[in-house]
């Protein structure tokens, strides 16, 4: 594996970090207690630039605790990252073992790994150098065993600073999205994870994923994080779900299913509605999108997706209009 131990400079994205810059950057507080070790799992297929890229920022991390990248490549054979690594540094190469995609990705790296603290990273995603730092910090004074962090998407030529709450009740997450909330911001602790579960391998196309995770673990306490945005999200095709639309019903569906706090509380479910809505009108399923329509309306009439996939089911606009408005902002639907 071409990983190589740097000798006086770091490469990162944007450009080499010099001696005289890490020299200057301020040392890291005194801990009572060690800095925890770090499991970073990034969970990859078909993409070495984007994934070298993703874990040069892991390896510059300026975090004080032994860290160690788990690279876990999903139906696609293990590859060379070329990356440099600072002392304290580690990378392992896996092959996912478990049900294909993401999920079962991310699950092989946590059963192959130790770490006290489990983090992740898309591979065409990258960490800003103290994110680690940060939430550990912030993960000190947390009860819950988790923590999160703002994130910036890059979408064509705009970048737009999506900052964290810094506390999400899980009442608050059913009514709510949270689009910070997601893997690549997320962190948490060994002991956690273990009550909490691993990522569920059986939601359609992982669609919503990210989302049933975070509803687990707001069940075992509110989910604090670090305002600011510590993640760099670039949206690009591949990252979407734009024309993958009976996928996400399915996933709404399951999602649904599973958790009952989204049928029982209704702006939650009336904002589920509206999205499943939103696809049906997409494949041009008039009826199936009025009437979901109707129904997210009835349990919340601002529901704003509602009112969009009419919109498409009657010819209005197309739904890959609205979808490229919404990403230029930042958003999804």
């Amino acid at each position: 594996m071409a990983c190589k131990q740097a000798a006086g400079s770091l490469t990162r994205p944007g450009g080499p970090v010099s001696e005289t810059s890490v020299a200057m950057r301020p040392p890291p507080p005194r801990r009572a207690a060690p800095w925890p070790s770090v499991t970073a799992i990034v969970a990859t297929r078909d993409r070495p630039a984007k994934l070298a890229r993703a874990v040069q920022s892991i390896a510059g991390q300026s975090y004080p605790g032994e860290l160690e990248c788990v690279i876990v490549f999903d139906q696609s054979s293990p590859a060379a990252v070329d990356v440099e690594l600072p002392a304290g540094r580690r990378v392992r190469l896996l092959t996912n073992t478990r049900a294909p995609g993401a999920a079962g990705a991310r699950n092989t790296g946590i059963a192959a790994s130790d770490g006290a603290l489990v983090a992740f990273c898309d591979d065409d995603d990258t960490w800003h150098a103290d994110k680690l730092r940060l939430q550990v910090e912030r993960l000190d004074g947390a009860s819950a065993g988790f923590v999160a962090c703002g994130m910036s998407i890059h979408y064509a030529d705009r970048v737009v600073a999506r900052p964290a709450p810094s506390s999400v009740s899980l009442q608050q997450l059913v009514r709510k999205r949270f689009p910070e909330l997601v893997f690549p911001t997320l962190v948490v602790q060994r002991d956690a994870l273990a009550e909490i579960g691993l990522l569920d391998e059986q939601i359609p196309g992982s669609y919503g994923e990210d989302y049933d995770f975070f509803l687990r673990a707001a069940r075992r306490g509110p989910i604090v994080a670090v305002e600011r945005p510590l993640v760099d999200v670039f949206w690009h095709q591949q990252s979407f779900f734009a024309q993958r639309w009976q996928t996400i019903i399915d996933g709404l569906g399951y999602l649904l299913g599973k958790h009952p706090e989204l049928t029982t509380d209704p702006r939650g479910k009336a904002r589920i509605e509206g999205q499943a809505a939103f696809a049906q009108a997409a494949l041009g399923h008039r009826a199936a999108a009025c009437g979901a329509s109707v129904r997210a309306l009835r349990g919340n009439p601002l529901e704003r997706r509602a009112y969009l996939a009419l919109a498409v089911a009657a010819g209005v606009i197309p739904a890959s209009s609205i979808v490229r408005l919404a990403n230029r902002r930042g958003r999804g639907i």
